[in-house]
């Protein structure tokens, strides 16, 4: 059910750190869904949907009211979680916490999902990055919003998403983007105008000091991670960054 997963081990008396995307291998969605879909808003069967999430608790270990959602909007509000959501989930695109035992999780299906982490100081922090988001500052904002917490010596991890030679866009779009984060700039396949989002956002992390771990992966050329560029009707994997209570 994972396409990549790792545990970061502390050096200090903080959880341990558990980062993972998921695949869509091991899941009950059928069709257009089939596999491990987590989205909620796409047209699958609810059950179906909460069933996963009930598996991707189990395996972070967290139990299911701890593994948390957003309801992203493209935006670049950035929100801190002290613990299981009371009330409307939040319209936002990135949270961070120094609780211990909660998983956080963004959904995608093309754009970069970003994982952050201070292991040491036991702050992190899960980012949805489209390309809105990516242009509005989001990353930046969230690495900010993790310092405002103590956070020292962030490091993130940046997941799979659509390459640039998959995400052809208008060149308008295209120069936007670019003039946000020149490394953004690319080229389609065949030679039109494109976005990297994923490159823009490690530009934009590492303008921010933070170092990067870059797991492969073009959401439109892998069968294993739903592609809304590649499929339309689709379902959504997920980032998810879970940080261990300390145990006596």
């Amino acid at each position: 059910m994972f396409y990549w997963r790792a545990t970061h081990t502390p050096s200090r008396g903080v959880g341990a750190v558990e980062l993972a995307f998921t695949g869509r291998s091991a899941g009950r969605g059928s069709g257009p869904y089939a596999g491990l879909n987590l989205g909620g808003h796409v047209g699958d069967d609810p059950a179906d949907v909460e069933a996963n999430r009930e598996v991707l608790a189990r395996q972070v270990g967290v139990t299911r009211e701890r593994l948390l959602f957003l309801d992203q909007v493209h935006g670049c509000d950035v929100v801190e979680v002290r613990g299981p959501w009371q009330g409307d989930v939040p319209a936002a695109d990135a949270f961070v916490t120094r609780a211990g035992d909660l998983a956080l999780a963004v959904l995608v299906a093309d754009c970069v999902p970003v994982l952050l982490h201070d292991g040491d100081g036991g702050v992190v922090g899960a980012v949805h990055a489209g390309r809105p988001g990516m242009v509005a500052g989001i990353v930046p904002r969230s690495v900010r919003a993790m310092r405002d917490l103590g956070a020292k010596d962030i490091a993130a991890t940046v997941g799979p998403s659509v390459c640039g030679r998959c995400y052809e866009v208008p060149q308008d779009m295209a120069m936007k983007a670019a003039r946000t984060s020149p490394s953004a700039a690319a080229r389609s396949w065949t030679g039109t105008t494109a976005i990297d989002v994923a490159a823009g956002v490690v530009e934009q992390l590492a303008a921010e000091g933070v170092p990067v771990q870059w797991v492969p992966g073009c959401t439109r050329e892998t069968a294993d991670l739903y592609s809304y560029r590649r499929d339309g009707r689709t379902g959504r994997f997920a980032g998810v960054v879970a940080r261990r209570a300390v145990t006596a």
